[in-house]
């Protein structure tokens, strides 16, 4: 299966590797561990699959550790988050959507397709897990999945990642820094207390708001 690899950077004894058109992204241990990333689908899915390459890996004496790809749309309320994602759809045609459904659907990527089978080309059947929306994926190639919900809810799915076996997340958003603040701000204490991160630096990065808010500051006036 051919995985794409696009760029490797190395650094500390491991490569990363990012994985283009399978939206994830390897990190291999060069000591012989290796690490594996998986496209976004719901928990148990994804679990089924690392127990399944667990026990390849096992069998010739290999140690993994596991990533998922994901997009957030975290807000106060889940109703809000859910108004931030029904925009990011409007104006796209259904002429579009179908456009992109064809083309994704006969990638040479197999997690390209396996993405576009998580929507159908649908609009009405984008929540494919209670919370992971794949909305973003009807025109966007690569990372097509996206937690979507209250900082509470988006750490709770996190939280269920989690115990299927994921101990890395590779997290994006629309605007991406924006999205980092409501991350930040709401998500990082809410996984805190689900006891997922430690309380002492699950507070809002002053070094980050000191170095971008000047920025945003000077932009808007």
């Amino acid at each position: 299966q051919n995985l794409e690899p696009e760029y490797i950077a190395v650094s500390g004894g491991k490569a990363y590797v990012t994985l283009q058109e399978n939206n994830a992204v390897a990190v291999v241990d060069i000591a012989d561990t290796s690490d594996a990333a998986f496209p976004a689908t719901p928990p148990a899915v994804a679990g089924e699959k690392i127990a399944e390459v667990a026990r390849r890996a096992e069998t010739v004496g290999r140690s993994l550790e596991y990533g998922v790809r994901l997009h957030v749309i975290a807000r106060e309320t889940s109703e809000e988050a859910w108004r931030v994602a029904d925009t990011l759809l409007q104006g796209i045609s259904d002429e579009e959507i179908e456009t992109a459904f064809a083309l994704h659907s006969v990638s040479d990527s197999t997690g390209q397709r396996r993405m576009a089978e998580l929507h159908g080309g649908r609009r009405d059947a984008l929540e494919i897990h209670p919370g992971l929306w794949a909305g973003v994926g009807l025109i966007r190639g690569g990372a097509g999945t996206a937690l979507v919900g209250s900082y509470d809810e988006v750490a709770a799915l996190i939280g269920e990642y989690e115990s299927e076996g994921f101990s890395h997340f590779i997290l994006s958003g629309y605007p991406h820094l924006e999205e980092a603040y409501h991350f930040g701000d709401g998500v990082r204490p809410a996984l805190a207390r689900l006891g997922l991160l430690d309380p002492a630096s699950a507070g809002p990065s002053v070094a980050v708001r000191t170095a971008f808010l000047p920025r945003l500051q000077a932009a808007s006036s």
